[in-house]
């Protein structure tokens, strides 16, 4: 068992990269073939995994930076200097504010030197993920532009939902919401590579779901269950494909 934000590394906090796919050969020649990783969901208040934001999304912390320099969309001076983080926890508000300046600086380097390839994989992403990837984004911009604050404490345009106002906030937020989809495509592009590796060596990956939910996420929950009372087409019971669609909750067999 081991939660990936435990791993070594330069910047202050494990992550899905180099540290994670040598832990799994570690792991390959002790003779170990099953990975417990815990939930890999973007955490809230506290920032414990069992607490998140969401039940689809992951950690946009766990990415890693050294990955997306050799996939060009960080300059390597980026890296050069990284702060003293304290080597033995993650000192989650000195993270964010070092890590999270930097994704957004990978993604204008996606927006302006991205070839055609990787912009059809992203869009791509979205589409695939579109039923809880476009609410979580408008979340997480809305709680930005709102400086943290719990969605109860929004305007009511944006609290309840109004849908004579709710494209209002989406043009409003727009290029932040298409920030958070491109951390989302960035998480589950570098977990895919990750898995797969682990797959090769005969690691199985076990993960877990969260034990509380957020009280931020309830304002997720409402949509979800908006649309459950909308639609009769819906299965009486969708917590099975929630826990099968993150990849903190799904068990996963050796390839």
């Amino acid at each position: 068992m081991l939660h990936p934000t435990s791993l070594p590394g330069r910047f202050g906090i494990g992550d899905l990269g180099q540290q994670a796919h040598q832990f799994a050969e570690f792991l390959a020649g002790a003779g170990i073939s099953l990975w417990q990783v815990l939930p890999l969901g973007p955490t809230a208040y506290g920032d414990s995994p069992y607490q998140c934001f969401s039940a689809f999304a992951g950690n946009p912390l766990l990415i890693s930076l050294e990955v997306l320099v050799n996939q060009g969309l960080l300059p390597l001076e980026e890296l050069d200097s990284p702060p003293d983080f304290p080597v033995d926890e993650v000192d989650y508000g000195w993270i964010i504010d070092f890590k999270i300046p930097l994704l957004r600086k990978a993604w204008s380097h996606f927006q302006t030197r991205a070839n055609l390839e990787a912009r059809i994989e992203f869009e791509k992403f979205c589409r695939k993920n579109a039923s809880w990837l476009d609410d979580y984004c408008l979340f997480r911009a809305a709680k930005e532009a709102h400086g943290g604050a719990v969605w109860n404490q929004w305007e009511a345009s944006i609290a309840k939902r109004l849908p004579r106002e709710l494209a209002g906030w989406h043009k409003r937020l727009s290029k932040d919401m298409e920030a958070q989809r491109f951390w989302q495509y960035l998480f589950f592009s570098q977990w895919k590579e990750l898995r797969e590796h682990c797959h090769r060596l005969g690691i199985g990956l076990m993960g877990d779901i969260p034990i509380f939910v957020a009280h931020d996420r309830r304002f997720l929950s409402g949509v979800l269950m908006a649309r459950r009372r909308r639609s009769a087409s819906l299965r009486p019971c969708d917590s099975a494909e929630a826990q099968s669609s993150i990849p903190s909750s799904a068990a996963t067999a050796p390839a």
